[in-house]
């Protein structure tokens, strides 16, 4: 799924979602899932449906409505105290009596019961028709509606107005790159995803059964194209699929929930989080992927530190959904989750993570200009000796032979090829000209005459890498050799692997192994070859480890895969 089409899917889906909070607005009604019936003397409760507010309230069929929007239909028994004179009472009131004595219902006209009945319902009181017969002042059994379900419907309008602006503001200010470069992209699936809660919370607020099973399926398949779009967003391919895969799982999980718990599951509120953690799952799993796997490569690449930014960035994208669908417009009126959870975000990077991102660019940049001068200055020196004390040493050379110095004229030659492998070994026009695998092999040849064991390349390089690359994969590997010749023992097993996914070098030695201090101690003695092969393999991109084998021996690996 590309990105313009994954645009326009989260598009149409908050547009829909926008469309069914403003319809439910407009009609302005609330199903509690009641009906009435009236017998001629009292109005009863004919049925109750069993995912109901009412249901939820205790109210059942067969209960008589004592008064239905403060309207009275039935005075109910109750004391009446007689009233004391303007000066008071000369002696102690009589006691109260018992008006009415048995319950009696409200005459109404007919055209006065079908205005009660149709009107929606704001209040309500019954009661059963067990204690209805025994009524008395003390025995008030009564069940009541005491919230205003249609007002929740009027406070909802807010929770839509908020979900028009953070999809339209949101998708402008994401779109500009304000948020992040990284975010761009995600705009409209993302500024969807959040706003689709709100702008379904007037259909919610309906308590009808089809408003609700649409808003149900409807949301998860909202919040669908994010995740997509943020498993898009990962390195590997295997990651990547399992991610999709997870998406797609907990979309239809949640669509399936949604249509159980309207249509066949027993009302429950562990079923509902259930759900609401499936929806959210959608795009946080994909999210906390992205973050995770982008974090490796992408901290070291390019300038502003954009690792860090990113993989934070990614993260809370994720994670956003989750909120919004936790930020329930009833019980939090100003939208206090949510309101928050963005206000966080807007401060953490503010005042945290772009702060650590300059931090983490200062270093890399340090990092890059200490590989780049130590490369240009290699490369000054082999010139230097090239053009001056090789060509010296030549003429030096010519002249003994000349003058019949034999014994002279070799130590010449030898310096001289001594130099000549220096001046190759700086400037590598081996590496240049053919690659790494040959560049390993001269290397090996090199090496293996100062290791006094075996020394053997087993490589596998079907393909050309960038020269930034191949040249950091070399140094690695000269300095792995020399430190497995200093402080290892043969055989040495240089393993070197390249293809269009990726490259891969591994070097083995049979030494005692390293000791786990060893970086820091080889830092406070002034020897800095692990640090240097660590920033080589920054600058690349790539993974570097080194360890001992439990047996003994040092083992260097280095992974890269193009970005």
């Amino acid at each position: 799924m590309d990105q313009p089409f994954r645009d326009r899917l989260a598009a149409a889906c908050a547009l829909l979602a926008l469309a069914l909070g403003v319809g439910a607005l407009v009609m302005n009604r609330v199903d509690l899932g009641i009906t009435f019936s009236y017998d001629g003397t009292v109005i009863r409760i004919a049925s109750v449906a069993e995912r109901s507010p009412a249901a939820a309230e205790g109210f059942a069929a067969g209960m008589i409505v004592i008064s239905l929007n403060r309207d009275q239909l039935v005075w109910m028994p109750q004391y009446i105290y007689p009233e004391c004179p303007p000066d008071g009472c000369s002696e102690l009131p009589p006691d109260p009596t018992i008006e009415p004595a048995v319950p009696t219902p409200v005459k109404l006209d007919v055209g006065t019961l079908s205005a009660i009945l149709a009107a929606p319902i704001r209040e309500l009181q019954a009661v059963r028709e067990a204690d209805y017969l025994s009524a008395s002042p003390e025995n008030n059994n009564w069940i009541y509606i005491g919230r205003d379900y249609l007002n929740d419907l009027s406070r909802s309008a807010f929770a839509l107005l908020a979900g028009v602006a953070i999809f339209g503001l949101g998708a402008w200010w994401l779109a500009l790159g304000r948020a992040g470069e990284s975010l761009r992209p995600l705009a409209i699936p993302l500024a969807g995803a959040t706003a689709m809660p709100l702008l379904l919370a007037p259909a919610n607020a309906t308590w009808a059964t089809m408003a609700i099973l649409t808003a149900g399926v409807l949301l998860p398949f909202g919040i669908a194209p994010l995740g997509l779009a943020l498993a898009s967003r990962i390195e590997d391919p295997e990651v990547r699929g399992v991610a999709r895969a997870a998406a797609v799982a907990c979309t239809a999980g949640a669509m399936l929930l949604a249509l159980g718990r309207g249509l066949v599951l027993p009302p429950n509120g562990s079923v509902d989080l259930v759900w609401g953690v499936t929806t959210g799952s959608i795009a946080l799993i994909p999210g906390l992927a992205a973050a995770v796997r982008m974090r490796a490569p992408d901290a070291a690449a390019g300038p502003g530190g954009r690792g860090l930014v990113q993989s934070a960035e990614l993260g809370a994208a994720g994670a956003t959904p989750l909120v919004a669908l936790a930020t329930v417009p009833g019980a939090f009126p100003l939208l206090w989750p949510l309101s928050l959870w963005l206000a966080a975000i807007l401060a953490a990077g503010r005042f945290t993570i772009r702060p650590l991102a300059r931090l983490a660019a200062r270093a890399t940049l340090q990092r890059d200009l200490i590989v780049a001068a130590t490369e240009a200055e290699r490369a000054r020196v082999a010139a230097d000796i090239h053009d001056d004390a090789l060509q010296e040493l030549t003429l030096l050379v010519r002249r003994l032979d000349d003058a019949g110095d034999v014994e002279g004229a070799d130590i010449a030659r030898t310096v001289s090829d001594r130099l000549r492998a220096i001046c190759g070994d700086l400037r590598l026009p081996i590496l240049d000209d053919l690659g790494v695998g040959p560049a390993l092999d001269w290397l090996v040849l090199r090496i293996e005459r100062l290791a006094g064991g075996e020394v053997r390349l087993e490589r596998s390089d079907g393909t050309r890498l960038p020269p930034d690359v191949e040249l950091g994969i070399f140094r690695v590997a000269q300095e792995a050799l020399g430190n497995a010749v200093k402080h290892g023992q043969p055989p040495i097993v240089v393993r070197y692997r390249a293809t269009d996914a990726g490259a891969s070098l591994s070097i083995d030695d049979a030494g005692a192994g390293i000791a786990p201090d060893a970086a820091a101690k080889a830092e406070l003695d002034g020897r800095f070859g692990l640090l240097n092969m660590q920033q080589r393999a920054e600058q690349i991109g790539a993974i570097l480890d080194i360890k001992r084998w439990p047996g003994g021996g040092t083992h260097v690996a280095l992974e890269w895969r193009p970005r």
